[in-house]
């Protein structure tokens, strides 16, 4: 079966717009994960993270924003849960707040490559010192 020249414009074009579309959504699906809890986490932040990261999946962002804070009030310097919340937040739409909880996961955690390098936190801030080990978020200019 021959197509025509414009019936095969439209289909070459319906193909790459798929194509490209299902691209983008693997993209965004990498920045969605949220961490797990670090080895030697108390018990109660432990039962929150994982119970928060499963809440989070299931898109029960009030919810898993609940157990986050609950693992922080657990374990306060848990770098991962200050991370997720930050991720929770922004779903919910509360920006200002993500914001803060971005900066603290960085501040806490200096060599955590996926905090430090994450698209989220990236485009919160910029990073002032000279070596990573001193290195402190300063808010961007409009928060």
């Amino acid at each position: 079966m021959k197509l025509d020249n414009k019936t095969g414009r439209v289909t070459r074009w319906l193909l790459l717009v798929m194509i490209l579309g299902g691209w983008g959504c693997a993209t965004i699906s990498k920045e969605e994960v949220t961490l797990p809890p670090p080895n030697g986490s108390v018990p109660l932040a432990l039962q929150a993270m994982q119970e928060g990261n499963r809440l989070f999946k299931a898109s029960q962002w009030p919810a898993a924003k609940a157990q986050y804070e609950a693992a922080l009030k657990a374990q306060p310097a848990m770098a991962e849960a200050h991370y997720n919340l930050a991720v929770t937040l922004e779903r919910l739409g509360d920006q200002k707040a993500a914001y803060d909880h971005y900066i603290k996961a960085a501040n806490l955690a200096p060599g955590h490559k996926i905090i430090w390098n994450s698209p989220p936190l990236r485009k919160h801030g910029e990073v002032q010192g000279s070596s990573k080990s001193d290195m402190i978020f300063a808010p961007a200019i409009g928060h």
